[in-house]
């Protein structure tokens, strides 16, 4: 199954696609830190640093020879003779996730609206290259229209990729990843679409609804030919300490994986490593003091099912009121306060109510993950969750655990980066947090597979 995989990031798509039988033509990826990530682990090693700076240097023919382009799409699309190969190659698959929020089909007739620029650069290269399936990934939030009686983003997406070339016979699905065996919540809109042409062959239509993924066990037999069925029952569902106990024993035990590791291993194995072998990117972040101390305090009030929010928004408030309020919260809270790691937090109440208001803080995204249920979705900023049993964030590995990276996928380049620096860099945690997960990718390549090739 030949595929190009666009906005390629560090391959979490790719990873899936490839495990179903996907041999790579083509990775686009403008982020030269996401792609040498991606080029680390499907095409070479990316380990030198000066040697992946040469390569990024080098022209765009040699890039494409090699089948990672690290430049924007358009420069793909301004090379005839590149293009023309491509088309000639006979696609099978072209996979991506271009930004397409502010997407509207006005954008045709206003080309300086960069909110559609790489969108409809996408649905070019598809026209020009026909490949026989097509998959556009997205975030939830895409499907919602701005005024009343408009279409939103995702189905003017979808009436556009219909449109497109020799047409596709296109189904839009809100997926989760945790249906499909992530250890995590991670909704998602997907546009899964096969060429006229083949879908009348094939006899495959689509519905005009939007369909939702559930557990196995919930969406029974009624499922479009184009969705990715899911592989999990609820009963499986797996949980933070699935997906990242066994890291917590390598101390100790450096061959204690655990089921999830080992199905990881199983699913989605590349070579550089053995099981049971130290993971790479798990390196655990140093916190000061106060942080780690609040951190403690957020597991405390997490165990004993009290709300986390109200360090923050103890912290917007007047001292004395912020008093009552943390009174008035922690009353029945059960004392002494102990965390997860055994540190005596406070004896009393008010010693309770006095750590509580010192450790007060304006940032209210953070959150502490419960061990026996799935992460939330993963996101870019390492600071947002917390782990359950020690009092710091996730390392990059345990995030990964959360996605479905196997642990010889290594991720390169900074862990993380500035503010500022934001808004260019894609460090290790930005690239787990904006991929794909594998194991959805997995189900999309392997439905795919089988509407192409059974």
């Amino acid at each position: 199954m030949k595929y190009v995989d666009l906005f390629s990031g560090c391959g979490g798509l790719s990873l899936g696609i490839e495990r179903s039988g996907g041999q790579l033509v083509l990775a686009v990826e403008k982020s030269d830190m996401a792609a040498r990530t991606f080029y680390h682990n499907f095409l070479g090693d990316a380990s030198d640093v000066g040697q992946w700076e040469r390569y990024v240097a080098s022209g765009e023919d040699n890039q494409i020879a090699a089948r990672l382009l690290v430049r924007e799409l358009g420069v793909l699309l301004a090379n005839v003779a590149a293009m023309d190969d491509i088309r000639a190659n006979g696609l099978d698959l072209v996979v991506g996730g271009p930004p397409c929020q502010g997407f509207s089909l006005a954008g045709r007739r206003n080309p300086a609206d960069v909110r559609n620029e790489l969108p409809w650069q996408y649905l070019k290269f598809v026209s020009a290259t026909r490949p026989r399936a097509v998959v556009i990934e997205n975030v939830v939030g895409m499907d919602r229209s701005f005024a009343a009686g408009d279409l939103s983003s995702f189905h003017q997406l979808q009436q556009a990729l219909t449109e497109t070339g020799d047409g596709y016979v296109v189904q839009g699905v809100h997926v989760n990843a945790v249906h499909y065996g992530a250890p995590q919540h991670r909704p998602r809109l997907l546009i899964i679409a096969l060429r006229s042409d083949v879908a009348a062959g094939r006899g495959v239509t689509a519905t005009n609804e939007t369909w939702r993924s559930g557990f196995v066990d919930q969406v029974g037999e009624d499922i479009p030919a184009l969705a990715p069925r899911p592989t999990s029952l609820m009963s499986e569902m797996r949980s933070v300490g699935d997906a990242v106990g066994d890291l917590m024993l390598r101390d100790s035990d450096p061959a204690g994986l655990g089921d999830y590791a080992i199905s990881l291993s199983a699913a989605f194995k590349y070579g550089r490593k053995g099981p049971g072998e130290n993971a790479g990117n798990h390196i655990r972040r140093r916190h000061n003091d106060r942080t780690t101390q609040r951190f403690r305090l957020y597991q405390y009030l997490s165990l004993n099912r009290l709300d986390q929010r109200m360090l923050s928004q103890a912290a917007r408030l007047p001292e004395t009121e912020s008093k009552l309020l943390l009174k008035h919260r922690l009353l029945n809270a059960p004392l002494p306060a102990i965390s997860p790691d055994g540190v005596r937090l406070a004896e009393s109440l008010d010693d309770l109510i006095d750590l509580a208001q010192s450790l007060a803080t304006r940032k209210h995204s953070q959150k502490v993950l419960a061990w026996g249920e799935p992460a939330r979705t993963v996101v870019t900023l390492p600071d947002d969750y917390v782990h359950p049993l020690e009092p710091r964030v996730f390392t990059v590995r345990e995030m990964a655990r959360f996605q479905g990276f196997p642990d010889d996928f290594e991720f390169l380049g900074k862990e993380t980066t500035g503010s500022d620096r934001r808004r260019t860099e894609v460090p290790q945690y930005s690239q787990v947090g904006n991929a794909v997960s594998p194991w959805l990718a997995l189900a999309i390549g392997r439905r795919l597979h089988e509407l192409l090739f059974s």
